[in-house]
């Protein structure tokens, strides 16, 4: 079996409808149009999305998307590398925090894990990453998550 020699299955192709060729062909008058109206006439139809008048689908849609979430909770973010570069060991929450300037909103705090500790920090923070707690505990340090 090669290419050129394959054809379609005996029934699947039919030949369309050859209107407007007279009326003792079966399609003759007004060629399967109907009579009168938009679509009888020859040239140029409706545009994409019209609708006979009615406001459009796409103009009835609201006009700004988008969802906004009314329970998220935005953290104030601290990374590791920060408490590194301007805390000393010791104990710290969000007041001590605070107090050194290291966060300045009265949103949450969440700890991340970018950078590296190698001081012995006792945190109590609202959240923190995993990765960030074991690198403060691989450092010989605690994290206290405080659940709210």
């Amino acid at each position: 079996m090669h290419i050129h020699t394959l054809s379609s299955a005996p029934g699947s192709r039919k030949s369309c409808k050859r209107v407007g060729r007279g009326n003792s062909a079966g399609g003759g008058t007004t060629a399967g149009r109907g009579t009168k109206g938009q679509h009888s006439r020859a040239g140029r139809g409706k545009r994409f999305g019209f609708e006979g008048g009615q406001t459009p689908l796409l103009g009835r849609q609201p006009k700004l998307g988008g969802f906004r979430n009314p329970n998220r909770v935005e953290f104030e973010v601290i990374n590791l590398s920060t408490l590194e570069e301007k805390l000393t060991a010791g104990s710290y929450d969000q007041a001590a925090l605070r107090q050194n300037d290291i966060i300045s909103t009265k949103r949450p705090i969440k700890l991340l894990a970018k950078g590296e500790v190698k001081k012995k920090f006792t945190l109590t923070l609202d959240a923190a990453s995993k990765a960030a707690i074991a690198a403060v505990e691989k450092a010989g340090g605690t994290v206290e998550v405080s659940k709210k």
